[in-house]
């Protein structure tokens, strides 16, 4: 009688949500939440402070699984220019906590760091390009002896020749300052002051030290904005139907310029950690590395319930702690891959028992068809390849997942109709991330998708 009134549900607000002039949307299924009218993700300035948190937590992944040695001894090696960090930004405008997450994720710390091989590219602590360097930050950069110490470096460095290679970085260090710390870290400062001068805020200006200040102008120009506006509200107001030309130009710089401020965030706050409290910082790097995405973040396996057999599932439906798929699967944008299930038989139990997911998951997955509808015009469904196991289905497969083994996550087909529908799932999947709702893992086939637990209550009352 449960999953029967849910689907009745669905189809009202199915009905509801599409007939011109129509009252609200009635509750989702999964927890009875409203859903806000219009996009449900949508920015609003009154909770700004809760889109940055979100945004800095769902994009600090790269922080823990790409920082040299590991996110410990990058933050030691950081802690260690502190002094030169505060003697750099003494006198100016510059955070000097912003200056030291800037160098955590510019060079992890380490003075003779390049991006490449060749030293016209960015190079030394702050990574400054020697064109940056020389025409604007005054910086001394004389490129060509220091491609030639570099090779130098290099070679002395392969044969083992650790005093050689110290004193030739030394020798480098003179001639091209951008391999100085100090003086590498005073040219930071100044690029930051020209670009709060030219962009007007000081979260523009930490956007520009990797996006560039003339193209976060130009994207500035495409939203439309009289004046400079916060980075959050550059970021989250923006979509492919919402000042799509700002979305489109910020979203396809490369490198991932657009969530760099969102790292430089995301680093302040690990440094924080390592000086107060380096034991959570063990324990968060301990899940931020465990997987190749944030699901262990969002759902920690020493607190998170796992469905170690059918039985255990089968209670959880009875108490509505799991709920079923929704019959009315193509109304929502929706279908699901006759395979679900399919080692069912081998537990004795019936293939619908794996055909669920925890309340909050069904709901964002509803919404997030939802929108991808929206976003690309069309109303092919996306396929749903695989929903809530237990420990015992887990064990057939041969893959571990302990969210999926506890209704988290869900799991979509690799199989669009059109580039349209693949860019809007796509879009999504990024903007969900960046309000840390959810984590995913690309596949060969499918899409794994992991859901905070929070995401019904974003979903009624937004981030």
């Amino acid at each position: 009688m449960l999953a029967a009134a849910a689907v009745i549900l669905l189809v009202a607000v199915v009905v509801a949500a599409t007939r011109g002039g129509a009252p609200p949307p009635l509750p989702l299924p999964g927890t009875g939440t409203v859903p806000r009218q219009g996009d449900p993700f949508a920015y609003t300035s009154s909770r700004a402070a809760d889109f940055v948190a979100r945004a800095t937590a769902g994009s600090a992944h790269v922080l823990f699984t790409k920082s040299p040695g590991g996110v410990l001894a990058t933050a030691a090696r950081v802690a260690g220019l502190r002094k030169l960090i505060d003697a750099a930004t003494a006198g100016s405008q510059v955070d000097p906590n912003i200056l030291e997450a800037l160098v955590f994720l510019e060079s992890a710390g380490r003075p003779n760091a390049i991006a490449g091989v060749d030293p016209v590219g960015a190079s030394g602590l702050t990574q400054i390009l020697a064109q940056t360097g020389q025409s604007l930050l005054g910086m001394h950069v004389d490129l060509a002896r220091s491609r030639s110490l570099t090779a130098a470096i290099d070679r002395a460095s392969f044969l083992g020749q650790t005093a050689r290679v110290a004193r030739l970085e030394r020798q480098r260090a003179r001639i091209d300052e951008r391999f100085d710390p100090a003086k590498a870290l005073a040219g930071a400062v100044r690029y930051l002051e020209i670009a709060r001068r030219d962009l007007g805020r000081a979260d523009l200006a930490v956007v520009s030290y990797h996006m560039g200040i003339g193209n976060l102008q130009q994207v500035l120009a495409d939203y439309g904005a009289g004046s400079s506006v916060p980075y959050v509200q550059l970021y989250f107001d923006t979509a492919p139907d919402h000042h799509g030309a700002a979305y489109r130009l910020l979203s396809g710089f490369g490198d991932d310029s657009s969530l760099y401020y969102w790292r430089v965030l995301g680093a302040e706050q690990v440094m924080r950690l390592y000086r107060a409290d380096r034991g959570a910082l063990v324990r968060l790097n301990g899940l931020q590395t465990t997987t190749d995405s944030t699901a262990l973040v969002l759902h920690p396996p020493d607190r998170t319930p796992r469905f170690s057999s059918p039985e255990p599932l089968d209670y959880a439906y009875a108490s509505r702690a799991v709920i079923p798929l929704p019959a009315n699967a193509a109304a929502l944008g929706l279908a699901y891959d006759p395979s679900i299930g399919s080692l069912a038989r081998r537990l004795g139990v019936r293939p619908a028992l794996y055909r669920g997911l925890r309340p909050a998951a069904l709901d964002l997955l509803i919404e997030l068809a939802a929108r991808v509808r929206t976003l690309s015009g069309g109303t092919a469904p996306l396929t749903v390849s695989s929903a809530v196991t237990d420990a015992r289905y887990q064990g057939l497969l041969g893959v571990p997942d302990p969210p999926a083994a506890a209704g988290w996550s869900f799991t979509i087909a690799r199989r669009y109709v059109n580039r349209r529908q693949a860019e809007a799932f796509q879009a999504m999947l990024d903007r969900l991330q960046a309000l840390n709702l959810i984590a995913w893992q690309r596949y060969p086939s499918e899409i794994e998708v992991t859901v905070a637990s929070g995401a019904s209550r974003v979903i009624a009352a937004g981030p």
